[in-house]
């Protein structure tokens, strides 16, 4: 991300959840101020994907890993999460069309820059700001996540829900590990969505992968945003499991097919983005002694 200017991968994604309402009429995730918010650029956003066919895998992958998030989240709610984080939001719509009622307190986390951009967006669309979100800007190069969560009133007693979409690819493995190990460590508890990047490999069904890989990758740098991380799958989840998480889902390309596209055909190649969920809430109940823990079959964490 170059300084002081909003992230451009940002807005990259917000264009692919505008072009999937249009293009393919919000089939795999609905969200009508997905085109609202960004405003002028709506449609050339829609236009340059009707131009570019090959954009339809990372589109449809995107609408993907927001439908699970919110589905998730909508079960975690039920379940009891009283707060959600929205880990680099970006122009992310869900605190503007929530469910009224849920008692929801919502915490938007991104860098000021990005952040400011998007308020004006949203001024300029006639969006208006609900009550239950708190906008909560972080300069990681100036402090920690705990420490912008802390200062816009997160309170880490409360069973807590995060989306982190679009973001892991961009970070060290350092940074995705301690945002996570923060994350694990709350208090109440907390679910967390993210979605990430297996490594190219050999065989086949991998050379579409590789080569959409490395298109992304070079449109990417060339903003200042490159991709830092990738993760074998097996290798990451037993990672979360050291850090406390359990009740683990993870969404690889044949499963993303199965759930989304069984009838509608997908152009997702055999490797490449997984969505992962992952909660600590039940191992916490565990360690205090909740009746759970005493052979009984566990109910499944959102």
């Amino acid at each position: 991300m170059q300084e002081g200017l909003p992230s451009r991968t940002a807005l990259g994604a917000a264009s692919h959840r505008a072009a999937h309402q249009v293009l393919e009429r919000g089939a795999i995730f609905a969200d009508p101020l997905a085109a609202r918010i960004l405003g002028p650029d709506a449609e050339a956003a829609i236009r340059d994907a009707q131009a570019d066919p090959s954009r339809r895998r990372l589109r449809l992958f995107i609408a993907a890993r927001t439908r699970f998030a919110e589905d998730a989240l909508a079960e975690a709610v039920a379940r009891g999460d009283r707060q959600l984080v929205v880990l680099g939001a970006g122009l992310d719509t869900y605190a503007y069309r929530a469910p009224e009622g849920s008692g929801l307190r919502i915490f938007e986390v991104d860098h000021p820059a990005t952040q400011a951009w998007k308020r004006r967006r949203l001024a300029e669309a006639s969006i208006p700001v609900p009550g239950s979100l708190t906008f909560a800007p972080v300069d990681f190069e100036r402090e920690s996540l705990s420490e912008g969560l802390a200062a816009a009133g997160l309170d880490p007693a409360l069973q807590t829900f995060f989306t982190w979409l679009g973001v892991v690819p961009y970070l060290t493995e350092q940074a995705v590990f301690s945002t996570l190990s923060y994350i694990a460590g709350l208090p109440g508890g907390a679910h967390v969505v993210f979605d990430y990047g297996n490594p190219a490999g050999q065989g086949p069904g991998q050379d579409a992968y590789a080569e959409g890989r490395q298109a992304l990758a070079s449109r990417v740098a060339l903003i200042g945003e490159e991709l830092r991380s990738h993760f074998e799958t097996g290798a990451l989840l037993a990672r979360l499991a050291e850090l406390g998480y359990r009740n683990m889902e993870d969404l690889g390309p044949e499963e993303i097919r199965v759930r989304y596209f069984a009838g509608r055909g997908s152009p997702m190649s055999d490797r490449g983005g997984h969505i992962v969920r992952a909660s600590t809430v039940y191992a916490r109940r565990i360690r205090r002694g909740d009746p759970m823990g005493q052979g009984r079959r566990p109910e499944r964490a959102s």
